[in-house]
């Protein structure tokens, strides 16, 4: 756990020594919340407290690179469920869950945290990255391999409330490739099958808080249309 925190947080300040001037930095709150063999398809099911930061490289008003550090709760029981087949079964988890990723951003409007005041714009978000599964199972099962790939994807929507800071709305999921940190391997009741495959996902959804230290965005002309909005 301390090694992969160290190695992130090693990126994070190496990317914002070479894009200082096309960056944003930020701050992130919300829930995290668990799909898989006990909850099949409740969206805000046992929602616990996650927070993080990430670093965002500007490519232009429409394209970014994020990298994000993300630190959640996650927990399950089948005893929240009414059907007979769970009941019986009375599996539970409880645990954390810690993820590194990067993603790629498009905006659907031109957006920077330099831009005018009110400015906003509805995104979409994906990548890769890679997180540390900590849970503890009411079965015997044990969670062999903490350490899973992941395929970040996400939604939200971003407005500038002043100056160079901005208020940012997401909801995202979180695809791994394991069915055990829940404590179960495709123990499901055929009539209850999760509508997202048999692996385990999890789910972030929040506000984050952005700024950009730099009052100049650098002279480029995929910059223009937003120095020129500031100078109105």
């Amino acid at each position: 756990m301390k090694k992969l925190t160290g190695i992130l947080l090693f990126i994070l300040l190496s990317l914002s020594v070479f894009g200082q001037r096309s960056a944003d930095y930020g701050i992130l709150g919300g829930v995290t919340s668990y799909l898989g063999d006990i909850n099949t398809n409740r969206l805000f099911y046992r929602p616990l407290p996650a927070g993080g930061i990430f670093y965002r490289f500007n490519l232009n008003p429409r394209q970014s690179i994020r990298a994000n550090i993300l630190l959640g709760g996650l927990q399950g029981n089948d005893l929240d469920f009414n059907n007979n087949f769970q009941q019986s079964r009375n599996q539970s988890f409880s645990g954390l869950v810690a993820e590194g990723v990067a993603q790629f951003e498009f905006n659907f409007l031109p957006y920077s945290t330099q831009g005018k005041r009110w400015n906003y714009t509805p995104y979409i978000a994906a990548g890769i990255g890679i997180a540390y599964l900590n849970t503890n199972s009411s079965s015997s099962l044990i969670n062999d391999k903490p350490f899973q790939p992941i395929v970040p994807f996400s939604l939200g929507f971003k407005v500038n409330i002043y100056k160079n800071l901005g208020i940012e709305a997401e909801y995202g999921f979180r695809k791994t490739f394991y069915d055990k940190f829940d404590g179960l391997i495709d123990n499901v009741d055929p009539h209850h099958k999760a509508w997202l495959h048999n692996n385990d996902w999890y789910s972030f959804a929040g506000i984050a808080f952005t700024w950009k230290i730099y009052n100049k965005l650098v002279g480029c002309p995929a910059f223009k249309d937003v120095d020129e909005s500031r100078r109105r």
